[in-house]
């Protein structure tokens, strides 16, 4: 995969054009390939803007040195239910002659391969200083017993492994409801003591969850549909506090039980049944998908894609009696402004990317459009930050853990075991995957001036290991990063020093966050489609994962540009993707 995607960081004053996307993240990259993939436009009437000096977004891959494979500093799979992203990268089947072989959409090679989830046996689980294996519950069970913990969980909870208790607390509010039970009881199941079954598919999920009633008759959320209960709230109610803080730790994401939207959140924790889906990545870098876009617009005569020029306002009032609107840039290399007309607008940008345009501008002047300022505020910004470390061999491999993740109540939450250069046995751990109230106690370790000391490695020079000095990890934070790991772990393996490093905040702007959730009390199925456009007289745009149905997954993103692109661009639904794919509200 070619990843060095020309890109101009200079001007082109009162350049005019039809169309111009803010934002070369994942759903500006494929508004701007569909647009002029389908002769929509010419690409020199569509062009990309980002003030950043790389495309991507929120995905962003790298190569340690010493090491011949990607590691993953934002988005790192997807799932094989989801349509968009697998024909994209997968290529779209054909039959011929009884074999099926899947035909390359865009440019270069993006090798799919399984995103390896580990053995549950041997991954571990550490909790309120106890160690045991992942599916120690699971065990437990199949010899007739409940696994004991120091979590004081209600009888009826007692035993439940942190996944069978989501399902049991989202099977529970579900078959409580009539309404849900007359019409849609046939697709829930419970199918032993600790099991249950959903097979609801994103289409019947969107008819379920603006409807759904809360009806326990002791609790203050009685009566109150599940859309306007925060989830924390309703955890609590079902299985107590104690309960709570058992799915928090052992769930691995505090992300998950935050007090977002119920309603949303159920499908979220039971996953889209209508097929079995399967994680995977791209052996060459998860942000290949971005490149391969990049890539096949700029194939095309006059596309262009202006990085490091940030868009600080636009307006209507100007002299230009051919286009609409007047766009001020600031280019960041020369610190000078310059104007760009266009007569449609596409903003494919995060809530925190939109909170930092003019706010007092013709668009979102809360005077003018209220409606839109509580609406762009209807998504609670996750912070997400993540460490990788280099070390000279796999030392998680003495414990026999091959590949996937051990979670923790420790402030790392998680560490994903990458992989090993099988040249010289340098390997690759996620070292961290903060989330949500972990945040503090990393930020006052991010914020030290001492940053961590690269030291050489087999295939890997000290030259090589300095040119990476701006982005390594402070010496306290791996100095913490490494007391919870050999914490967790516990004695049976010693774990050495890395020596290499490579950190990134996705809460320091442009991004604010590294995915989102929608707020209790919000109606997602009007907020949705009004962010696609949300002034009727106005031709602009808003897309991207933020206000998906599908947070935290480059699928969301490319399904609400790919609903704006049809609704008001007059575009076919692509070729290559299955009509009976359903893209949500």
């Amino acid at each position: 995969m070619n990843k060095n995607t020309p890109l101009n960081s200079g001007k082109h004053p009162d350049l005019k054009i039809e169309v111009a996307i803010i934002g070369a993240g994942t759903s500006g990259l494929y508004t701007a390939y569909r647009l002029v993939q389908d002769k929509k436009f010419k690409a020199n009437q569509v062009q990309i803007f980002d003030m950043n000096s790389k495309l991507g977004g929120r995905l962003e891959s790298v190569v340690l040195p010493g090491m011949d494979f990607w590691g993953e500093l934002g988005g790192m799979r997807y799932l094989t239910s989801q349509d968009i992203v697998t024909t994209l990268i997968e290529g779209y089947p054909v039959t011929e002659g009884g074999v099926t072989k899947r035909i390359p959409i865009l440019s270069g090679t993006m090798t799919p391969e399984p995103f390896p989830m580990g053995d549950p046996s041997k991954l571990l689980m550490y909790l309120r200083k106890e160690r045991c294996k992942q599916d120690a519950w699971n065990v437990a069970q199949d010899a007739g017993k409940k696994l004991q913990t120091r979590y004081y969980l209600n009888e009826d909870d007692f035993g439940f492994s942190s996944d069978q208790l989501f399902n049991k607390i989202i099977y529970d509010v579900l078959m409580a409801d009539p309404w849900f039970v007359k019409n849609y009881s046939d697709k829930v199941e419970k199918t032993s003591e600790y099991d249950y079954s959903f097979k609801i598919t994103s289409r019947e999920w969107d008819d379920i969850k603006p409807e759904l009633t809360y009806l326990f008759d002791n609790s203050p959320y009685n009566k109150r549909k599940v859309n306007d209960i925060g989830f924390w709230n309703l955890i609590k109610d079902q299985v107590s506090q104690e309960g709570y803080e058992f799915l928090a730790n052992a769930g691995g994401y505090y992300s998950n039980t935050i007090n977002w939207n119920s309603a949303e959140a159920f499908p979220y924790m039971v996953g889209d049944f209508s097929s079995n889906p399967v994680y995977k990545t791209i052996k060459e870098g998860y942000d290949s998908i971005a490149y391969a876009l990049a890539n096949t617009y700029m194939e095309n005569d006059g596309a262009c894609i202006w990085s490091e020029n940030k868009l600080i306002t636009f307006s209507k009032n100007h002299k230009i009696g051919t286009h609409k609107y007047e766009l001020t840039f600031l280019n960041l290399k020369t610190n000078t402004q310059w104007k760009v007309y266009a007569n449609t607008l596409v903003l494919a940008m995060p809530r925190r990317s939109l909170e930092l345009l003019d706010q007092e501008n013709f668009f979102f002047d809360i005077n003018e459009n209220e409606v839109l300022n509580k609406n762009i505020r209807s998504v609670i910004m996750e912070p997400s930050f993540k460490i990788l470390m280099g070390f000279p061999y796999p030392w998680w491999k003495e414990l026999g853990i091959d590949s996937g993740h051990s979670i923790t109540d420790l402030p790392m939450r998680q560490c994903y075991y990458f992989g090993t250069d099988p040249n010289n046995d340098n390997s690759m751990l996620l070292g961290s995957y903060g989330d949500m109230e972990t945040e503090t106690f990393w930020k006052a370790l991010s914020d030290d001036k001492i940053l961590f000391e690269v030291k050489p490695a087999k295939s890997a020079s000290l030259k090589e290991l300095l040119q990476l000095n701006d982005v390594q990890a402070t010496k306290m934070m791996v100095g913490e990063v490494m007391n919870q790991l050999r914490e967790l772990h516990g004695d049976d393996v010693t774990i050495p020093e890395p020596y290499v490093t490579y950190f990134k905040d996705w809460t320091d702007d442009p991004f604010g966050a590294g995915y989102h959730a929608w707020k209790a009390g919000y109606s997602v199925k009007h907020v949705m489609p009004y962010m696609r456009k949300p002034k009727a007289d106005e031709q602009i745009h808003i897309c991207g994962e933020a206000y998906s149905d599908q947070q935290g997954w480059v699928e969301g993103a490319f399904c609400e540009a790919e609903k704006m692109l049809q609704e008001y661009f007059g575009m076919e639904r692509p070729f290559w993707l299955s009509p009976e794919y359903y893209l949500g509200w």
